[in-house]
């Protein structure tokens, strides 16, 4: 008998029988014990269900047809019966350590509503692409989340949350695709403080055909949620703060367009960064027109 607390452990699971074992190990070599293995198989069609079954008792498996990444993690957040959820993605892995320290962390500071930590991002050679590693600022991490959308450590991975706040501001939104993460953390950091460990007790996997390569859809739900996260802020931030956040946003993906060779879709976004934030993007906005007139690499 332990009174440490249920974490539900929530894996989505769409073709990924060539990877998916060594995030399960990885969550069954936790030193921390009190968990639920939670895997949503999301109607896939090459051997993940086999793959699955073979781990027996071990995890609780939820089949549905496909309805995406993001959907899947809702379903499990659903059917979780733990007073934590940490979220795995099936291509990435744990440390043994992980769960136990983020825990130990929350426990012990009961103000901290969801904590990451540090990652090691890796190709898909195994070859250290960087370590993906703390913000700066733990505590209220709200105005930094509108400026930095990739502060969370780890980002969804690294990621432990008390479900009675999930309850409360909601869960992964569907309609943000490939965004969604960052937007729950701006929900999450309105209500709550966040903390990070300053470890790599996780390793991601970047993969070419990830979600995150969809440049389009990434740039259209990034303004979508700072669009609709606008009164989340102080009312003195609602201002000149936001239409700043938004210009950032307009801003790199005019960089990420000139990068894929879609000049007027670069230079049009720059244009919407000048008009959001004349005074503070004005040097910025110059010099990245110069860059793209010189024909330079960004």
């Amino acid at each position: 008998m332990t009174d440490d607390p249920l974490v539900s452990v929530i894996i989505p699971a769409y073709n990924v029988g060539w990877c998916v074992r060594r995030a399960l190990d990885s969550v069954l070599a936790q030193s921390y014990r009190q968990y639920e293995l939670v895997v949503v198989n999301d109607g896939s069609t090459d051997d993940t269900g086999a793959v699955l079954a073979s781990y027996a008792d071990k995890l609780r498996i939820i089949e549905q047809q496909n309805k995406g990444m993001c959907n899947a993690r809702n379903v499990g957040i659903q059917a979780a019966q733990g007073e934590f959820i940490a979220f795995l993605d099936a291509d990435d892995w744990w440390l043994p350590a992980k769960l136990e320290r983020q825990i130990r962390l929350m426990l012990s500071n009961p103000e901290i509503g969801y904590s990451s930590t540090t990652a090691r991002v890796e190709s898909q050679t195994g070859g250290l692409l960087n370590l993906w590693q703390c913000p700066h600022i733990h505590g209220n991490i709200l105005k930094t989340l509108f400026m930095h959308h990739a502060a969370i450590a780890g980002g969804c991975s690294s990621v432990v949350v008390r479900k009675t706040l999930l309850e409360k501001v909601g869960l992964f939104d569907e309609e943000l695709r490939g965004f969604e993460d960052p937007d729950l953390w701006i929900r999450l950091a309105a209500v709550t403080d966040y903390a990070c460990i300053d470890e790599p007790l996780v390793t991601i996997l970047r993969r070419e055909n990830s979600v995150s390569r969809n440049l389009e859809a990434m740039r259209d739900s990034s303004l979508k949620s700072i669009r609709k996260n606008r009164t989340l802020l102080p009312t003195e931030l609602q201002g000149a703060f936001w239409h700043d956040s938004l210009a950032g946003v307009y801003a790199d993906y005019a960089k990420g367009y000139y990068r894929a060779g879609y000049r007027a879709a670069a230079l049009a976004d720059i244009f919407r960064a000048f008009i959001h934030a004349p005074i503070r993007r004005s040097r910025f906005c110059l010099g990245l027109l110069k860059d793209i007139a010189l024909g330079r690499s960004l």
